[in-house]
């Protein structure tokens, strides 16, 4: 065996000898490097249909649709895993943990907003980046539908657990 993978060595036919990574555009000052995970046509397919870089979306619209899954994704560790776990509020008290963090992150984002941030660069996973992040009104607009999504995103989670029995019921 390891007779075979020295001989191997020295075969330009050998696909253990292929080069997987280059530099993006042929040209390595760019700092950017095409590898087989982020150059493969499902991953760009993937990232390209996210809500930060899918085209033809308002700056509001990538906010509420970012917003609503963070609310709706942090709720559960708040409620299932933080400390009121056990108690009988548990639900509320994720709840409102929830929409603490959603405000905590809205204001960040708000923060970032009015730093006057770099417009987004084109890379090799997305090679046409969108406009709605190169002004100061985009990204508050973006901050504004966070917060209006997580709010909402937390909610149906409250909603959905504290009914959980009743939904269970209707359904079988």
């Amino acid at each position: 065996m390891a007779q075979a993978v020295d001989a191997s060595k020295n075969l330009p036919s050998d696909p253990r000898n292929r080069e997987v990574v280059f530099p993006a555009g042929s040209d390595p000052q760019y700092g950017n490097l095409e590898t087989p995970v982020n150059s493969s046509p499902i991953v760009k397919w993937f990232i390209g249909n996210l809500p930060a870089y899918r085209p033809g979306l308002t700056p509001f619209r990538r906010g509420l649709e970012v917003g609503m899954a963070h609310g709706y994704l942090l709720f559960g560790p708040f409620a299932k895993l933080g400390p009121l776990r056990n108690a009988p509020n548990a639900n509320l008290a994720g709840l409102l943990a929830s929409i603490g963090l959603v405000v905590i992150l809205t204001a960040c984002l708000s923060l970032y907003a009015n730093s006057n941030p770099a417009p987004a660069l084109a890379s090799v996973t997305v090679p046409n980046p969108p406009d709605a992040f190169n002004s100061k009104e985009g990204w508050n607009n973006f901050a504004s539908a966070f917060l209006i999504g997580g709010i909402g995103g937390a909610v149906v989670a409250y909603f959905l657990t504290s009914n959980l029995a009743l939904i269970q019921g209707l359904v079988g």
